[in-house]
């Protein structure tokens, strides 16, 4: 008996420990999407439409930090599709906003190494006859985005208080030189003869 109370009142402590640290590490957690933002996502499987919504998910978190980036006119409306606006730290907003624009890019280069996963449109719909461009004009979105985020970014880099701020700033900068570089060749490639 004397073992066990001992075991007790040396491991209790430590217990609490654990349990308390499991909780914060749960607490530091967090999805870059808010719960409407993940249900827009997954109705939206056409990849110009989703990297449009992509997009306007990274102008509405601009738009609570109080970054201009002349984007979505909506970008700072409440609105039953779209949920409340995103809330979080100015580092947390800053990474949502690296985060979204790698979530764009990988999506493109999912679609691009598979292009055969593309939903197929119904040959009466009227979009049906820019699936074979769709790839294209999602890369073309998302480049315009990056060139509206670009400048404002740069100008939040010097002015970012920690190292977390300035890291998601750069990888967000990072991150539209690669989608910018990307899209040149596109039209590079567009305007070779015989393309």
């Amino acid at each position: 008996m004397r073992y066990i109370n001992y075991v007790i009142t040396r491991l209790w402590p430590a217990a609490l420990l654990v349990v308390m640290f499991s909780f914060e590490a749960d607490a530091q957690r967090r999805d870059f999407l808010t719960q409407n933002e993940i249900e827009i996502i997954r109705n939206t499987q056409d990849i110009d439409e989703r990297i449009l919504v992509l997009t306007r998910m990274a102008d509405r978190r601009l738009h609570v930090l109080g970054i201009n980036v002349n984007g979505w006119k909506d970008a700072g409306k409440a609105s039953e599709v779209w949920g409340e606006m995103p809330k979080g730290t100015r580092a947390d907003l800053l990474s949502d906003i690296r985060r979204i624009l790698q979530k764009a890019v990988d999506d493109i280069d999912n679609l691009a190494a598979n292009p055969s996963a593309a939903p197929i449109r119904d040959k009466g719909d009227k979009k049906a006859k820019k699936d074979p461009e769709r790839l294209g004009i999602a890369l073309r979105e998302l480049a315009a985005a990056a060139a509206r985020y670009q400048g404002p970014l740069k100008d939040q880099l010097d002015l970012a208080e920690n190292n977390a701020e300035r890291g998601a700033i750069s990888g967000s900068l990072q991150l539209c030189d690669e989608i910018t570089e990307a899209a040149a060749r596109l039209r590079s490639e567009s305007k070779k003869p015989g393309s």
